[in-house]
């Protein structure tokens, strides 16, 4: 910190500056606008938001090496989305089989496992009637209808004279008539409920899967539900459990004694689709799979328990669908959203998986002449592509057979024996405290201690938040500058600027206070208010004193309107919400699947002003970042991203943490952002650079401390408490 010498010193310049701020009048106090009085900015993220039905394209890299890359990030993408990045720890399965059922060529079990304790994981194994294995193992997700989705005897009739069904008995039963044909073929097929479905009763169906209206959280931050704001900052989602669920199913198929781990394959529809696509895409055990009626560069699942926050901000299932390649997957093409996959998806999964050197394993076969279907001639195909890719060495054409439905009595997991366990809200809430209470474990124990668990905290940790915000500093030549004006004020120039970077079509409105040239130190700093550019100003439009001691230090000091601030908004406006997508239900991952948050776009735009300083033909000898007026939390978000371009950073964090946050319409919700250790984390990762802290009741925090520690510069980070004043930020700026 300062000596007492210094602060006398700086003391008096404060006053001289003060006196020669007096006497000069602002030209431009009026407005401080950048733009002309009725202009805003042209950003490409005023435009309406992305949801579920727009067009997500898949753009294939130009080399392999490429899509490596974009592979292992999307897969990140999936893990975080979903809750598992990192992985969770697998606990005991404790899995039941029992009730066996026997029919022509096959047999049913029932089936129940803990896929975390407590949480019981239901469905159907079906198995051939003779031999003993090893043979492949089949995993079905089954989709919305559930496994015991019944056309209804009604319908048979006209389905079977529209060819999409043969039997009138077991067609009614498409989800089981697949289970049973390929336990006829010597598979080993298990078949799971998705939340609400059948058995699966600790979460209801309506909640799983008709969820429309935000409810208030259950007990503030000690216990919440499903769908809250505490929930989605912890990135806990129906998708993401169910998702966990796959992968404990695929661990029970697994070690069964008849299966042979090393030829297993998934196969759903519809919902079980989306499913299909997502275990594909993150677990590599399976070698075969048949993803159908989701893939598709149209609409992504409109079901709550097919979205989930950051999931697809830049992708689509077509990209996420090609995270198998070059494994063997194939699929249809139907009269529903997936009706273009033919000239739109599919070619561009033909050119990956050409230039990964496996052309012939990927296939989507056109039935348009079908509605959204998994019906007896998808079913075909897809037994045509399982008994090549797993080997089972069948005469082709495979004929699926009829059989005698299941009973109630036989496909009900629950009887006397095995009683249904309990559900409801108080299960619920003992859930996400679980999944919560065993993440915060796992994060606790990445606390850094030395250089090596440091690396592994910003691999997590850091790797995390990349995806969370989804993008890092932009290449400077991606930035272009237009300069709107420049006026002479009295110690100091007045500029006005338009950024824009044009990858992205973003645009900022920029005005920065520039020391006569001789007086300049090489100093930058970019300060980062809560109310945008005009926070750098008192309520004339003057430049506030703070501002002045850093120009007429020596600093160039410049100041945005990140997006949605100042001139981005109506005049007079005050943004308390942000913008969601137009949809009844009160769901954040139809909005946030699919779009940033607002804070990560603010973010964005700190990281835009950062590349554009530190790479301009006057470039500073030191770049700091101040953070007030609510921006500190950005600040600290953007600075962790930046790495060492930033030299110091002061950041008033006003004691803020994202767990206080209780809608997800609120400006600064971001999700994950608790589930990876809140602000403290994001300050860590910051480590050793340079930072003072303004606000932290308590000081620095003990995570802070531990990761400069192990970064070998314990007293690079610095405290102020909430009762000091950003003056002594600045004095801390100004220091050398």
């Amino acid at each position: 910190m300062l000596r007492s010498s210094d602060r006398l010193r700086l003391t008096l310049f404060s006053v001289f500056c003060l006196a020669v701020f007096a006497a000069a009048e602002n030209v431009r106090a009026a407005d401080l606008k950048v733009y002309e009085v009725g202009s805003a900015p042209d950003d490409r993220r005023l435009q309406p938001l992305k949801d579920l039905n727009g067009h997500f394209p898949f753009d294939v890299p130009d080399s392999a090496e490429l899509w490596q890359a974009r592979a292992e990030e999307l897969r990140r993408r999936v893990l975080v989305a979903t809750g598992l990045w990192p992985m969770p720890e697998k606990t005991p399965l404790n899995p039941e089989v029992y009730g066996k059922t026997e029919r022509d060529g096959f047999t049913v079990e029932k089936v129940h496992f803990e896929s975390v304790p407590d949480h019981l994981v239901t469905g159907l194994l079906f198995r051939p009637a003779s031999g003993d294995g090893p043979r492949p193992g089949v995993l079905c997700p089954h989709g919305h209808g559930g496994r015991l989705q019944d056309y209804g005897e009604q319908a048979m009739q006209q389905l079977i004279a529209d060819g999409a069904e043969k039997y009138e008995a077991s067609g009614r039963f498409p989800k089981l008539a697949r289970c049973a044909q390929l336990a006829r073929m010597g598979c080993t097929v298990f078949i799971f409920d998705m939340l609400g479905y059948a058995d699966s009763r600790q979460i209801s169906y309506e909640l799983a899967h008709r969820f429309a209206e935000q409810r208030p959280d259950f007990e503030g931050a000690d216990s919440w539900g499903l769908f809250s704001a505490q929930a989605e900052m912890r990135l806990q989602s129906i998708m993401g459990i169910q998702t966990w669920n796959s992968i404990r199913a695929l661990d029970f198929l697994e070690q069964l004694p008849d299966v042979d781990p090393e030829r297993l394959g998934v196969t759903g529809g519809s919902g079980g689709g989306t499913q299909t696509i997502l275990l594909c895409a993150i677990d590599p055990r399976p070698v075969v799979a048949f993803p159908q009626g989701m893939v598709s560069t149209s609409m992504q699942g409109g079901c709550t328990c097919e979205n989930c926050s950051l999931l697809r901000i830049g992708t689509g299932n077509v990209e996420l669908a090609a995270l198998f390649a070059p494994k063997p997957q194939a699929m249809t093409a139907a009269n529903d959203w997936t009706k273009d996959m033919m000239t739109d998806g599919y070619p561009q999964l033909q050119e990956l998986y050409t230039m990964l050197g496996e052309p012939e394993n990927v296939a989507c076969y056109p039935q348009l002449h079908f509605p959204h279907n998994y019906n007896y001639v998808t079913r075909a195909l897809m037994y045509e592509w399982f008994n090549e890719h797993l080997g089972l060495g069948l005469e082709s054409p495979i004929i699926e057979e009829d059989y005698e439905p299941l009973t109630p009595e036989e496909h009900t997991v629950w009887d006397d024996a095995h009683p249904a366990p309990e559900g409801g809200d108080e299960y619920e809430r003992a859930l996400t405290k679980y999944l919560a209470e065993t993440s915060d474990a796992r994060m606790a124990a990445l606390a850094p201690t030395d250089a090596s668990s440091l690396a592994e905290y910003r691999r997590i940790v850091g790797g995390a938040l990349q995806t969370i915000i989804g993008r890092g500093m932009p290449d400077h030549g991606d930035i272009q500058r237009t300069k709107v004006d420049k006026e002479e004020q009295e110690g100091y120039l007045y500029f006005e600027d338009i950024l824009r970077l044009q990858t992205r079509g973003e645009e900022l409105p920029v005005i920065s206070l520039y020391p006569q040239a001789s007086e300049w130190n090489g100093d930058v700093v970019i300060w980062v208010d809560g109310r945008g550019k005009r926070g750098m100003f008192d309520a004339g439009g003057r430049p506030k004193p703070e501002v002045l001691r850093l120009v007429y230090g020596g600093a160039a000091v410049l100041s945005a309107d990140l997006f949605q601030q100042g001139e981005f908004l109506p005049a007079g406006e005050d943004l308390t919400q942000q913008r969601v997508v137009e949809n009844p239900r009160e769901f954040a991952g139809y909005t946030f699947a699919y779009n940033h948050t607002l804070f990560a776009h603010r973010v964005h735009d700190v990281l835009t002003l950062i590349s554009f300083v530190v790479n301009d033909e006057h470039a500073p000898k030191r770049l700091s970042l101040v953070g007030t007026g609510g921006a500190g939390p950005i600040v600290a978000v953007a600075r962790a991203l930046a790495g060492s371009s930033v030299d110091r950073a002061a950041i008033d964090s006003r004691g803020f943490r994202f767990s206080q946050i209780t809608d997800y319409r609120d400006p600064n919700f971001l999700p994950g952002a608790v589930k990876y250790g809140d602000l403290p984390a994001f300050l860590a990762l910051a480590a050793p650079q340079q930072t003072l802290l303004i606000g932290e009741v308590d000081g620095t925090p003990e995570l802070v401390e531990q990761a400069y520690a192990a970064a070998g510069d314990p007293e690079a980070v610095q405290a102020l408490g909430p009762q000091q004043t950003l003056e002594a930020g600045v004095d801390w700026v100004l220091a050398r």
